[in-house]
C-alpha cells in the first residue's frame, strides 16, 4: 500500500491527510504553484494563523467569504476556515471542488444547535420566520428562511415585516444584542461560541484600569457584560475597520486573537491587546480555526483532499436562505 492510500484510510479518523511533509519544502512557493496549476483560490477567515492569512487570495469575515465564494471563477475552492464555511461555499458552488485542510475544524456554536432538535423546536412555532446565523451546519440551513452574519444581521431582521415573529438561532448572545439593536422580540435558541464566552470581566476591567486610554472593542457574540462596557461592537471586519479609522492608539480586542494580525498589518503604529480569558492562556484562540496549518493546506491542495461533499437535497434546500441573505445584503450595499 502506498503512502497516499494509507493516508486516505486514516482520513476519516484524523480529518486530514496524515502524510509527512518534507521539511525543506518552501511551503509558500509550493502553495502558490499549486494555486496556479489547479486554478484554485484560497479563502481564509481572519481567525486563521498569520501564515495562512498571508498566502490567501482573500481574507474576510463570514459575509465577505460567502460573497467571494459565490462569484469565484476558480475550479477549486480551498477554505482555510471551519467546516460550516466550507459547506456554505459548496452550496454556492455545487459543481466546484471545495476543500478543507482539516475536516475536524468544526465550530462549537454550530454544534450547539443539532438540526434534529431544532426541527422539533421550530415545529412549535410554525408562524415564525427563522433567521439563522451563518455559523451553523448545512442541514440547519435547510430549516432556515434567511441566513445572516454579524455584519448584516440588523439588515436581515429589518427585512422581515414587523407583524412577523422571528426565531433567531443559534447564538443567544448575538440574539440578545440584536433584540436591543432592532427592538424586535426575537425567540432565541440557546447556543453559544466557546471562544466568545470565555473572556474574563475582571481581567478586562484591570486592563482598562492600567490602560485608561485603550478602547475596548468586542464581537457581538460576546456575553452581555462584555458588550455593555465595550467602546465599539462589530463583526470581525467591522472591528478591523474601526481600529483603522479610530484616532485611538491602543485597543483591547474581545474576539478571537487571529484578527490582531490584520489589525497590526494595517496599523503598525498602534497597540492591540487580546482580551484575557478565564484561563491561563495568554490570549483567546479558537481551537478549531487553529487546526488548519500550512502543512495541511499544502497537502490538501496537492492531493485535493479532504473534499466537502453534500447531499443534493441539502445543497438545494440550504442554499435558499444564503441566496436570500446575499440578495438583501447587496440591496443594502453591504
Amino acid at each position: 500500500m502506498g503512502q497516499l492510500e494509507a493516508a486516505k484510510q486514516q482520513l476519516d479518523k484524523n480529518g486530514f491527510l496524515d502524510i509527512e511533509v518534507d521539511p525543506t519544502l518552501d511551503l509558500v512557493e509550493e502553495i502558490r504553484r499549486l494555486k496556479k496549476e489547479k486554478n484554485a483560490i484560497i479563502l481564509a477567515h481572519y481567525y486563521q494563523e498569520s501564515e495562512i492569512q498571508d498566502i490567501a487570495d482573500y481574507i474576510g469575515d463570514s459575509l465577505g467569504l460567502s460573497q467571494q465564494a459565490e462569484k469565484t471563477e476558480a475550479d477549486i475552492i480551498v477554505f482555510a476556515g471551519v467546516h460550516f464555511m466550507a459547506e456554505t461555499a459548496k452550496m454556492l458552488n455545487p459543481t466546484k471542488k471545495v476543500l478543507l485542510p482539516d475536516l475536524k475544524a468544526g465550530c462549537s456554536l454550530a454544534d450547539s444547535c443539532p438540526p434534529h432538535l431544532f426541527r422539533k423546536f421550530k415545529e412549535k412555532y410554525p408562524d415564525h420566520v427563522v433567521i439563522s446565523y451563518i455559523n451553523c451546519t448545512a442541514e440547519l440551513k435547510t430549516l432556515t428562511d434567511i441566513c445572516c452574519t454579524s455584519s448584516n444581521a440588523h439588515h436581515i431582521i429589518d427585512s422581515v415585516p414587523q407583524d412577523k415573529s422571528i426565531i433567531f438561532a443559534p447564538d443567544r448572545n448575538l440574539g440578545e444584542y440584536l433584540k436591543k439593536k432592532t427592538g424586535r422580540d426575537l425567540l432565541l435558541w440557546n447556543g453559544s461560541c466557546i471562544v466568545h464566552e470565555i473572556f474574563s470581566n475582571e481581567k478586562i476591567t484591570k486592563l482598562q484600569e492600567r490602560h485608561p486610554e485603550a478602547k475596548l472593542i468586542a464581537h457581538p457574540e460576546c456575553e452581555a457584560h462584555i458588550l455593555e462596557k465595550a467602546d465599539f461592537i462589530g463583526s470581525t471586519s467591522g472591528l478591523l475597520r474601526y481600529c483603522t479609522e479610530s484616532s485611538a492608539q491602543m485597543f483591547i480586542v474581545a474576539t478571537e486573537a487571529g484578527i490582531i494580525h490584520q489589525m497590526q498589518l494595517k496599523n503598525p503604529e498602534k497597540t492591540f491587546i487580546p482580551a484575557p480569558p478565564n484561563n491561563t492562556c495568554a490570549c483567546n484562540d479558537c481551537p478549531y480555526m487553529k487546526l488548519n496549518t500550512m502543512e495541511k493546506l499544502y497537502l490538501c491542495m496537492q492531493y485535493e483532499l479532504p473534499e466537502i461533499v453534500l447531499e443534493d437535497w441539502i445543497v438545494e434546500q440550504g442554499r435558499v436562505c444564503i441566496d436570500r441573505m446575499l440578495d438583501i445584503s447587496a440591496k443594502a450595499g453591504l
